[in-house]
């Protein structure tokens, strides 16, 4: 097991999701980074949406029961293990009494500590993860919380190998964009021509800013208010991760993992599947451009993200290679 030795409020237990739920008023759930979460599964041979722990406030301290390999991914922060200086995105094994420590990240916003064989905690409705306004799911249905002890799948160790994170290996730019602005593609949504064509411009213009009002369910923007040709009644309909509405406000929230099923807000566009990762690691008070894009777009980005993972998966497989050719280091077999 791992024992929780520190931790900030709503750090919690996380898979891929609970999916096929949402027409019950369950929402998925699950990582806000999904990329994260397959890369440091693959880092450690896990299966892709073994269960780890979801890190969104610092510091967070752990200590390991059992020799395990794990891995730390998501953004970069500061880290150690027993006193030593450790790498983010590389897989490495601790004995038993390690102690893990991770500092705020330097850049991203949220950390996901992966485990070889994963987190042992119950399946509810055919998934781990922590479904914090349900209470249910995770760990006892609620976040972290110090002294806490966290039963792993039959822990094994790994090769120690990394990657080069994807924040690196992915970049996206656009002309006239600070750098540390987030950009993200964004497909025009059903509600798109409702709204004045002053609007739709400035839309894709504006640097919006992340509110301190946003969380695992929503993002909050502000940066200016979005108009309707003429008000508007909608009848409810289903919401997904990525849907950017419009309140009465004007101000846009994009719909995060645990996002309601279900929503009568206008909606303006989608961020496509394949950035939603990069909106995970955007922290509050950061500046945020919304560039349109259509459904071709949308699909390129997700084999760019298919290619990188590709990439990654025959570089780890190389370089086993090489050691088993040298005879260093661990199988990686479970025990």
């Amino acid at each position: 097991m791992i024992t929780v030795l520190e931790t900030g409020v709503l750090n919690s237990v996380q898979d891929a999701g609970r999916l096929g739920f949402r027409h019950l008023g369950v929402s998925t759930s699950g990582v806000m980074d999904r990329l994260a979460l397959q890369c440091g599964n693959m880092l450690l041979g896990n299966v892709a949406d073994a269960a780890c722990i979801e890190v969104q406030t610092f510091p967070f301290v752990v200590e390991f029961g059992a020799e395990a390999g794990f891995c730390v991914t998501g953004g970069d922060a500061p880290m150690m293990l027993n006193q030593k200086p450790v790498l983010p995105w590389f897989a490495l094994n601790a004995r038993k009494g390690y102690v893990l420590r991770i500092e705020r990240p330097v850049a991203g916003a949220r950390m996901y500590v992966c485990v070889a064989g994963g987190l042992d905690v119950p399946v509810v409705l055919a998934s781990r993860s922590t479904q914090l306004r349900g209470g249910f799911g995770g760990w006892q249905g609620r976040p972290l919380q110090a002294n806490d002890q966290i039963p792993l799948c039959n822990p094994y160790c790994v090769d120690e190998v990394g990657l080069t994170p994807p924040a690196q290996a992915l970049p996206l730019n656009m002309d006239g964009v600070a750098e540390k602005t987030v950009i993200l593609r964004a497909i025009p949504a059903t509600d798109y021509t409702l709204f004045t064509k002053q609007s739709q411009a400035d839309f894709g213009s504006t640097s919006w800013q992340i509110t301190a009002q946003s969380d695992r369910v929503g993002y909050r923007l502000k940066g200016g208010a979005l108009q309707l040709v003429q008000p508007v009644e909608l009848r409810s309909y289903g919401v997904v991760p990525g849907i950017i509405q419009v309140p009465p406000s004007g101000e846009p929230i994009i719909q995060m993992a645990d996002a309601n099923t279900a929503g009568g807000y206008p909606r303006i566009a989608t961020v496509i599947e394949a950035d939603l990762w990069r909106l995970a690691q955007a922290r509050i008070g950061s500046s945020v451009r919304l560039q349109l894009c259509d459904h071709a777009a949308g699909l390129a980005a997700e084999q760019d993200i298919r290619a990188y993972i590709a990439n990654a998966q025959n570089s780890m497989a190389l370089y086993k290679k090489s050691l088993s050719r040298r005879g260093a280091g661990y199988t990686g077999k479970k025990s």
